[in-house]
Formats: structure tokens, sequence, C-alpha cells
């Protein structure tokens, strides 16, 4: 609109704005950037916010304030929120308490990582550029593939951007997500997909894991992707090995949806053949905050690296022979032309990526290993306390494999660190008597799964101790 404008206004603006401290604050100065800009009053200005969203008046603020007043004013606010370092939590569902090492608060803390923003300049950015080069090794460690970026906004939008790689992949329109799924990384494919010709098709569970019979029987040869999370929403160990078969036989790609804690545990996405890794990265390193922000971590095959989402940022050479690190494989267009890009995903997640890096380092593989251990030996104690009480149950069976007598029998299904429970009175009412015993309860299920009533999601880390989880028996 600026070029518009005559090149004598223009030059005039200049002139103006050679002053830095320049403001404009009269009538005048005012007129003269409206008329610069082509409109003739302020109204004019607003005129495409509907006349009904306008403010028509001042806020209804209190005076401002000096920084003790606000301190003493928030103060009694925040002391009113409750924070897993108060009380014991076995919430979980997508956001998790773990252990986080001072070191990755110190090192994290250094300005030269703490104010740094996009790593575009590599000699500016070499520190920064090796970091995140060891955060995607790592991933790639974990997940058994070959090639990871730096990085997505949280979990939810890695599985929508994995989508996305897959319909661009394959040419195809279809889209198969279990129900397992955890509801909120479902709910944000749906808008990723919302003005896109694709087919959104949910795969129903039995016995709280992903129906394969169903899964069979939707799948054909226009489906671009199939995702499947593991452990899933409700902490079940899915049968991956299985579900992957069919998926290739179609030509789809395969998508797993990883904790990343349990891969200490638990079989990588490579070693089933999943064509995309993704995940939520914040139980490594960061903190559960208000929700965010957290990390998505994506991990994927070489074949896919063009069409992969995010920063990849490569080793490689100087002219003196020296090892030197640079963000590749992503072309300008992809951070100014939308319609050529592969992902419109451009901003930073590098602090959060940083965290998660400097986490791995200190706890190593096998520390990784025993932190998945005490996650999955610790829920499976407190499920057994829990399945022993009047009125309570373990929900989702599986059949037993101990032998043909006892292939009537049941148990129950596999899980990692989460699972539910059937509680004898809605979860919302047993919370508040948790609550005002000191202890932070697990999810209630109905407002995702309606059909799951008096159910709820607990989850166990290590960071719950036996009398932590005792406690919360006796209070059940």
């Amino acid at each position: 609109v600026f070029k518009s404008a005559g090149r004598a206004k223009r030059r005039h603006f200049r002139e103006k704005m050679k002053d830095m401290n320049y403001l404009p604050h009269t009538e005048q100065d005012i007129q003269e950037m409206l008329e610069t800009i082509g409109v003739k009053s302020i109204p004019e200005l607003f005129q495409g916010i509907p006349q009904e969203w306008q403010l028509k008046k001042l806020l209804d603020l209190p005076p401002a304030m000096s920084e003790p007043e606000i301190v003493e004013h928030v103060q009694p606010l925040a002391d009113k929120n409750i924070a897993v370092s108060q009380m014991p939590s076995f919430l979980g569902a997508g956001c998790y308490h773990h252990f986080i090492p001072a070191a990755v608060n110190h090192l994290a803390g250094r300005s030269e990582f703490y104010t740094s923003y996009t790593p575009y300049q590599a000699e500016a950015s070499q520190g920064s550029l090796q970091a995140f080069f060891e955060y995607q090794t790592m991933i790639c460690e974990l997940t058994a593939l070959e090639v990871a970026n730096a990085s997505v906004y949280d979990g939810a939008t890695a599985l929508a951007e994995a989508v996305l790689m897959s319909l661009a992949v394959t040419g195809r329109k279809k889209v198969l997500l279990s129900q397992t799924i955890h509801p909120e990384y479902r709910q944000v494919v749906q808008t990723y997909l919302k003005d896109l010709e694709a087919e959104l098709i949910t795969i129903p569970f039995s016995e709280g894991r992903t129906d394969l019979p169903s899964l069979k029987q939707i799948i054909n040869s226009e489906t671009a992707c199939v995702a499947v999370a593991n452990p899933n929403f409700f902490g079940l160990i899915e049968e991956m090995a299985e579900i992957s078969g069919p998926v290739h036989q179609s030509g789809a790609l395969f998508i797993a949806v990883v904790n990343p804690v349990s891969l200490g545990l638990l079989k990588p996405p490579g070693d089933y053949q999943a064509d995309i890794a993704v995940g939520e990265g914040q139980p490594f390193g960061n903190e559960m905050y208000f929700g965010g922000p957290h990390i998505g971590f994506f991990a994927t095959r070489p074949e896919y690296v063009r069409k992969m989402p995010g920063r990849l940022v490569g080793q490689t050479t100087d002219t003196e022979g020296k090892r030197g690190f640079v963000l590749t494989l992503s072309t300008r267009e992809q951070h100014i032309r939308r319609a050529k890009a592969t992902s419109n995903i451009c901003t930073n997640e590098a602090l959060c990526a940083l965290r998660t890096a400097i986490y791995l380092s200190l706890i190593g593989k096998q520390g990784l290993q025993q932190i998945a251990q005490l996650c999955f030996q610790k829920a499976h104690y407190a499920a057994e306390k829990i399945s022993n009480l009047k009125g309570f149950k373990i929900l989702f069976s599986a059949p037993s494999r101990l032998g043909s007598r006892d292939v009537h029998r049941e148990t129950v299904a596999p899980f990692f660190n989460e699972f539910v429970v059937q509680c004898p009175k809605p979860p919302s009412v047993i919370n508040k008597k948790l609550l005002k015993n000191g202890i932070i309860g697990g999810l209630d299920l109905k407002n995702f799964y309606p059909e799951l009533k008096n159910a709820m999601l607990i989850c166990v880390t290590e960071m719950n101790s036996k009398e932590q989880i005792d406690k919360l028996v006796k209070c059940l």
C-alpha cells in the first residue's frame, strides 16, 4: 500500500521517519498517514471488521499498578494452581510428569542458546546446529528410522504433518486413523484436512485396541496412510507388526504415533516397518507447563526426505575440510512461498529440541531403559492393587496365550504405563475426593469416549513412589 502512494508523499514520509524518535501524535500527522495508505478516516481503516465486533468503549481495566503491587495481586491467583511438585499426580493422557535433571535447565538457559532464534546463518550458528543434528541422530536411534527433523510444534501437528506428507508421497486421498489415537491429535488432523480433497476415516477399536478386521475391510488402493498409536491412548500395546502387513500390501504408508519413553522397552517403529514415526517429545526434558510449548518429533525413511516437513540439519565440511553443520534440503520457497512448500511449519521449536537433546545425553541408553521399566512396573503394581478393590475393574482384556486349555480364559490386555479403570462412581466425583486427599487423579474418559461411562485413565511414571500408589489405592 505504501508503494502505491505518490512519490512525493513517500519521500515526505521517509524524511519524517529519519528521526527515530518520531511518533505521529498530532491530527495532521495521523491524517497524513491515513492519506498515504489511501483511506480518509480511522473508521474507514477498520471498515473490514463487522460493526458488532468493533469496540465502542474503553476496556474495563483497573488503574495501572507498580511492579510490587502486581506481584502482590497475582501471587494469590497463582497459588490457586496445583503443581505436580505439591502433590502426586496420576494424570497423563499426552502430557507426563517425568524427572528432569537440573543440568537441562542450566545448559538450555545459557544465553547463546536461550536467546537464539532461527539458525539461517550457519557461520554464526554452529553450536545450535550441532545440537539439533545430535537431537536428530538420537531420534533416529530411538525410532530405528534413518531421517529425523528438528522439528514440529507438538505430537498432534507431527501426526497432521505426517498425514500431509503421505498424501503428497502417494498421490492418494484416503486417510485412516485408529480411534485409539489421542482424540485431540485426531481433531488436529481433521482441521488440517478440512479444506483439502481428502477423506478421513476412523478405524474402530475392539477391547481397547485397533480392530484389525475392520482395518482390512476399510483399507484399499486409494488409501494414502494408516496411523496407529503404540502405546495407544488407553495405554495398551498394539499389534503393530500385524497391522503393518495389510497397510503395505495396499501401497499405503504406515504412521506410528509413539510415546518416546516406551521406546526404552518396546520395539521401535523401524522394526515393524513403519514408514513414519511421530510423537510428543515433552517427556524428554520438557516441563508440563500448562500444556505447552511442547515439541513434536518426526522420523521417516530416506526415500521420503524431500517431502519431509520442518527443518533438517545436515553435517558437512567447510573449505578447509573441517566438520560443519547447515540447514539442508530446505529451499527458500519453504519459508516464503507457501504454495510450493512441503509444509507451512516454519516457527522455531529449537529450545525444546535442545532440552530433549540434553536430557537424552544425560540419561543415556541404559537410563532410558530403566525409566521405561520403572513406568511399566509401577503402573502394573497400581493396576493390580486397584483391580482388587470392590467396584473397580481394569478395562479391556486379551485372550490368554498360556495354552489350549486356557483358551477361554481372559487376561488384562498388555499396557505400558497407562490403563483404564471402570469405577463404581463418576470419575469427576472420585477426582474431587482424591484432590481433597492431596492426589491429582486420572482422566475422565467420557468427554472423549461417551461409551466409556465411569471410566478413568490412570497414568504412573517413575515419579510416583510406592507410597503414593498405596495412598491412591487406599483413597479409592
